[in-house]
């Protein structure tokens, strides 16, 4: 999974009890509880704790009332299915306690026949009170945990001659399989990596679903690769029908909304019909759909922390100091941004907030431009109750220029003018700010075109302010004005600016 900090944007979680109802209320973990509410001591299950086969039509007659809401596409043994699944996530998640069933496998093995010989001790789990009593700090670790059963599920080999597979010792031949365990697992990370940062990227909460090739591509054609060869789209199609089923196995925990590959298409390639990516809206639809939900999202990020991935949300910094806040939502998109200050902002009471947050953004580091541009965002956010902090920077050379700017957009009275050094100074701390933040987009170009325009010998001032950046910040107006003449001016006051310090 992706694990530098800088791509992976803060996500936007609901609260622990909203994600713990979710939790509770995915159909593969509630049918889990189902049974684990049926089992006891009479339960019989194999040397591995799964249910022996002839317990599985009572196991899937428990849950005949929760399946009928899947419609008439059951088919014949499907509810067995549903119930050894359900089965395994229930033992493997601890609702249910399976005690001896190795040992009562073996006495079976040895011709045993006595019905309860194949036996193991059945009662609830420890986990089984949870579901009634359990805080969402409990319940959503226990569902954690069903998503990594079903994980390992979906990263299974498919055997589709079982028998082929077999060795002489009865055992499965995994050489024989061709299947990388850990390649298998890798994959599928990356998959639900890439689909938790398309999801996040632009604000940081689930909405649109991605299309299955879109995800596909993302892991197999390489970013330098203009048009995919055919070798490439085959790769995509075979992963593609693959992801579909791993999907499909994902949803029932609540992990993914899915909308499955239109398996007309599997009849239209089996008939030769010519393989490629789709082209437009209505092709991709049919191609399948996929979204995180909301549980997805903590589920993804979960997997993340545990492997050592830096994974922010919206909430981690509430608790922090002012520092750390401006620092911390430094590179997070803007509604994120938004959303991490107003929670901080929420424990604090408002002229303490603004004096804490005017105090973090002082400083002559690289990092200071831009604490003081999401100072300023804060104050916005504090309102009239900040003035008085504001106030008390105005002879400040750092946070004067910005207190002036936040008083008058305030539309504060009595607001004192700057001296001409404190003007250029905030230009060049704004520009430093934005480079810091975005690079070098369209708007900056603006800014940068519009500054030198109102100020008549702009570089004869901006090279003599005493700021860290200012050499910087000249050099990158030169590259981003867009006139000849006025980015040979700005060279030369960026070569003057280096020499003077």
């Amino acid at each position: 999974m992706p694990g530098d900090r800088t791509s992976l944007p803060p996500v936007r979680l609901p609260s622990d009890a909203e994600l713990a109802r979710d939790a509770l209320a995915a159909p593969l973990l509630a049918r889990a509880v189902r049974l684990a509410r049926w089992a006891g001591p009479g339960t019989r299950v194999g040397a591995g704790g799964e249910l022996v086969d002839e317990q599985l039509p009572a196991a899937a007659e428990v849950l005949g009332l929760e399946l009928g809401e899947l419609g008439d596409d059951l088919e014949e043994g499907d509810g067995e299915a549903y119930a050894s699944e359900a089965w395994r996530v229930a033992v493997d998640t601890g609702l249910v306690a399976v005690e001896d069933a190795e040992a009562s496998g073996e006495r079976a093995s040895e011709g045993a026949s006595a019905e309860g010989d194949e036996t193991g001790r059945v009662s609830a789990g420890a986990q089984l009170g949870l579901i009634t009593s359990g805080a969402p700090q409990d319940i959503l670790p226990l569902w954690v945990e069903a998503l990594d059963v079903v994980f390992a599920d979906a990263t299974a080999p498919i055997l589709d001659d079982l028998a082929a597979v077999i060795d002489d010792d009865g055992e499965i031949d995994f050489d024989a399989l061709d299947w990388d365990p850990e390649a298998e697992a890798e994959f599928l990370e990356g998959v639900l990596g890439n689909l938790y940062l398309l999801t996040v990227a632009d604000g940081g909460a689930a909405e649109g679903a991605v299309p299955l090739p879109v995800l596909a591509a993302s892991m197999i054609v390489p970013d330098d690769m203009g048009e995919p060869t055919d070798d490439i789209l085959e790769q995509v199609s075979e992963a593609m029908m693959r992801l579909d089923d791993q999907f499909q196995l994902l949803e029932p925990i609540g992990l993914v909304t899915y909308t499955p590959v239109d398996e007309a298409l599997m009849v239209e390639d089996a008939e030769g019909a010519e393989s490629a990516l789709p082209v437009d809206e209505d092709d991709v639809s049919r191609y399948g759909l996929v979204r995180l939900t909301p549980l997805g999202l903590y589920g993804i990020r979960s997997r993340m922390l545990e492997a050592g991935v830096d994974a922010p949300a919206v909430g981690d910094l509430a608790d922090k100091d002012a520092r750390a806040l401006l620092d911390g939502i430094a590179h997070f998109p803007e509604l994120s941004a938004r959303a991490e200050t107003e929670q901080w902002l929420a424990r604090r009471a408002p002229a303490d907030a603004a004096r804490d947050l005017l105090m973090a953004a002082r400083g002559t580091d690289p990092g200071a431009p831009l604490r003081r541009l999401h100072c300023q965002q804060a104050l916005s956010l504090v309102g009239a109750e900040a003035e008085p902090a504001v106030r008390e920077v105005l002879d400040s050379p750092e946070l004067g220029g910005l207190a002036r700017v936040w008083l008058a957009e305030l539309g504060a009275g009595e607001v004192p003018a700057p001296p001409e050094s404190m003007i250029f100074w905030l230009a060049i701390d704004t520009i430093a700010a934005q480079l810091s933040a975005e690079g070098e987009p369209d708007e900056l170009q603006e800014l940068v075109e519009g500054l030198v325009g109102q100020h008549s010998g702009f570089f004869d001032a901006a090279w003599r302010v005493e700021h860290p950046a200012t050499a910087d910040v000249l050099e990158a107006m030169g590259r981003l004005h867009r006139d000849r003449g006025v980015s040979k001016e700005a060279r030369k006051a960026a070569f003057r600016a280096r020499s003077r310090a």
